[in-house]
């Protein structure tokens, strides 16, 4: 049982029209009515009720802010438990205050992602549905929003939850022949086990499927933007994330150091590396810069190599050719608007040619090309249907993997003909698996650590 009661800022920290602070627990109408002053009085208000009043100093009855106060009462809140939620004008001082007087009462500061934990704890939602209300806060694209949205609403936990009791059955199966062994025809349970198996495994396909876009869609593509000097690589940065964020000269080595910005190009998210222009140089900061890229093009998922279709392939660019042989990447001839000189059928022995995009990032032509190659780099031409439910969480592919091997381990055993004892164990483990990713099996350290990336006051 949780017996204290919590508060937290819940909105960013500093300068807005309004802030607003929440407070959850047993205690949280009591001791926030202690400095509110309302036409009625918060312990009478009835629940799912905005309140108009005054923020009062208990010690010193002098009227601290102005604000509009919400009453929820258990069960039926987020927490599940009383929760209270004062709706202040924006700024510092004005929640500093607030909070200072909260803190006076029977009150503590909220833990990183507390509510949320007593959300969880409560029963309100599951392990999956809390890890979707943090994907929630981090989208970076409305596709990526939409996936977390339906794994809050449950999608994804309701689907782990009817493969463990497909799973549940199939050891209640293997218990009971177990027990009365004089009942039981051994190869027809091996045969129960082996479909049951395939079943499990065939859905947990299905969810993997879609792994890798969901986590895509979660953590966007990093992609390094590399090529030698002047050929467009900031203006191109620049171009897509619809900002002057990069440093434009017609001087060699302007960017010494790798920028990075977010952008979503057809619902795909982003993070772009701007990176130095590769090449050999004399100057100490350049190299550096040059260096970061290097290890940027070698850690990134996806390579944009910018060329100047106005001039011949440079001996540093071949080299670089040579680098993205087998690596994801696209090459933009830039500068499309200029006499072409480059020799597009060398660019051909190194990449797909439907991967070559002519550009010219100055009148901003050809973004709609880009972005046609980047999803069918990455997606085979469109993303899946908004309608499956996506895999986003490197947690639940990896667990989801195992409870995978688990099943092969039990059908192997099955045709096998091995003691149905010793079979079910790898049965028990799979249904374990999919259970961490649920929380249903999952231990007090994973839950501390999942919620403590969670921001104050969600």
């Amino acid at each position: 049982m949780i017996s204290d009661t919590i508060a937290a800022i819940s909105t960013a920290v500093g300068e807005a029209g309004i802030a607003v602070i929440r407070v959850s627990g047993p205690d949280a109408v009591t001791e926030v009515g202690k400095i509110v002053k309302s036409k009625t009085p918060l312990g009478q208000a009835e629940s799912h009720t905005v309140h108009y009043g005054h923020i009062i100093n208990p010690e010193t009855r002098e009227t601290v802010e102005e604000v509009l106060v919400t009453v929820m009462r258990a069960p039926r809140s987020f927490t599940t438990e009383d929760v209270v939620e004062i709706s202040s004008h924006g700024g510092v001082i004005s929640v500093k205050r607030i909070m200072d007087l909260l803190l006076m009462l029977d009150i503590r500061v909220a833990e990183p992602g507390e509510f949320t934990k007593r959300a969880f704890l409560n029963g309100r939602i599951d392990l999956s549905q809390a890890e979707g209300v943090m994907d929630l806060i981090r989208s970076k694209s409305d596709r990526a929003f939409s996936v977390a949205l339906k794994q809050v609403g449950g999608s994804l936990s309701t689907k782990i939850r009817d493969l463990r009791y497909t799973l549940v059955e199939t050891m209640a199966h293997i218990e009971v022949n177990i027990d009365y062994p004089e009942h039981d025809v051994e190869s027809l349970t091996s045969e129960f086990i082996k479909e049951k198996s395939s079943l499990v495994m065939s859905e947990i396909d299905k969810l993997l499927k879609t792994a890798e876009q969901g986590k895509i869609l979660r953590e966007g593509i990093t992609t390094a933007i590399v090529g030698r000097p002047n050929v467009g690589k900031s203006s191109l940065l620049n171009t897509l994330a619809h900002d002057n964020r990069a440093i434009v000269t017609d001087i060699p080595g302007t960017t010494r150091d790798v920028i990075e910005e977010f952008v979503t190009i057809n619902n795909i998210p982003l993070k772009l590396l701007d990176t130095a222009g590769i090449r050999e140089t004399m100057d100490v900061v350049e190299k550096i810069g040059v260096e970061r890229s290097r290890t940027a093009f070698t850690e990134a998922d996806l390579i944009l190599m910018v060329v100047n279709a106005g001039e011949p392939l440079h001996e540093d660019e071949l080299e670089l050719l040579e680098q993205i042989k087998g690596r994801q990447a696209i090459i933009i001839l830039n500068k499309m608007d200029l006499p072409t000189m480059i020799d597009r059928e060398i660019l051909e022995r190194y990449i797909d040619p439907e991967l070559i995009v002519p550009m010219s990032v100055k009148a901003e032509e050809g973004i709609d090309l880009l972005e046609e190659a980047i999803s069918k780099l990455f997606f085979s031409g469109q993303l899946e249907s908004a309608d499956l439910t996506y895999v986003s969480n490197v947690r639940h592919i990896s667990l989801l993997k195992k409870a995978k091997q688990s099943l092969q381990d039990a059908y192997d055993a099955a045709e096998q003909y091995i003691p149905i004892d010793m079979i079910q164990i790898d049965v028990r483990l799979a249904w374990e698996h999919l259970g961490e990713i649920v929380g249903d099996t999952a231990h007090d350290a994973l839950i501390d650590q999942i919620f403590s990336q969670f921001c104050l006051g969600k």
